[in-house]
């Protein structure tokens, strides 16, 4: 499994677990629980995270370094393009030139869906600006194509609604997207159990971006560690391939040459 490398914008990463940094308690178990899920890539929300922005504030990259961790900076809470494009900007400014970036353009704040015209919009600007943009979008095959056609470096499709926690409803749409798609696709949003980040790696997809299923967790260390072994035993399933499914019994030994 050592040459099983998730690659993105260029760079190679050996875990396919991407974690985020909202809802702990403290920065001391945000970091703990990122150590537990071997996560290499970290991202925050610029809108609610202090990166040095508020230099009076305890900052976040204190405790999780990025000389450690790819630090994704993303547009949560955005609600058009020009405030997404705008968190992107200054995010580059913090991290010294850091140009990959996540992006999310909301549609309501009842349910967090994207808002596609708005993310199309912003993503293609981003990109025009020299932005290594990872998109946060519906399950839609169609935007998905769209958002990688115009560069994206990766398409991030929801498996349900942010914060849910209710697991992967559509796998055909994903299965859909991951069949054309010649970029990495990360499942981002409605995670809420190791057993729904397996399913999403037994599906093919490249990774699985999750915070609060996690964070929520009454013990969020030990779920992170949980989510670790799922994403990697999701993956080794996909790799194994499925036995196919039957409508009868098959007997697992063989039936010929008995008395």
């Amino acid at each position: 499994m050592s040459e099983d490398l998730l690659t993105i914008a260029g760079k190679t990463y050996a875990s396919r677990l991407l974690i985020g940094t909202g809802k702990y308690k403290d920065f001391e178990e945000t970091r703990d629980a990122i150590e537990a899920s071997g996560a290499e890539i970290v991202t925050v929300a610029l809108r609610r995270t202090n990166l040095g922005q508020n230099p009076d504030e305890p900052n976040l990259l204190d405790f999780v370094s990025p000389e450690r961790y790819t630090i994704l900076p993303n547009t949560a809470g955005c609600f058009n393009a020009e405030d997404a494009v705008r968190t992107c900007k200054l995010a580059r400014e913090l991290l010294d030139g850091h140009s990959l970036v996540k992006l999310e353009v909301l549609g309501d704040q009842k349910t967090l869906y994207p808002n596609i015209a708005g993310t199309v919009k912003a993503a293609r600007e981003l990109v025009d600006d020299g932005f290594q943009v990872m998109v946060y979008t519906n399950d839609d095959p169609i935007v998905a194509k769209e958002l990688e056609d115009m560069g994206c470096v990766a398409v991030m499709p929801l498996g349900s609604l942010i914060g849910s926690g209710l697991g992967i409803l559509n796998p055909h749409s994903l299965l859909l997207i991951m069949e054309q798609a010649k970029v990495p696709i990360i499942v981002d949003a409605g995670v809420g159990t190791p057993s729904d980040a397996t399913l999403a790696m037994e599906l093919g997809c490249d990774g699985v971006l999750l915070n609060s299923a996690v964070a929520h967790a009454n013990k969020p260390v030990l779920m992170a560690g949980a989510m670790k072994k799922a994403i990697e035993a999701g993956r080794e399933g996909f790799l194994a391939g499925r036995m196919p499914k039957r409508v009868y019994a098959n007997p697992s030994s063989p039936g010929e040459g008995l008395i």
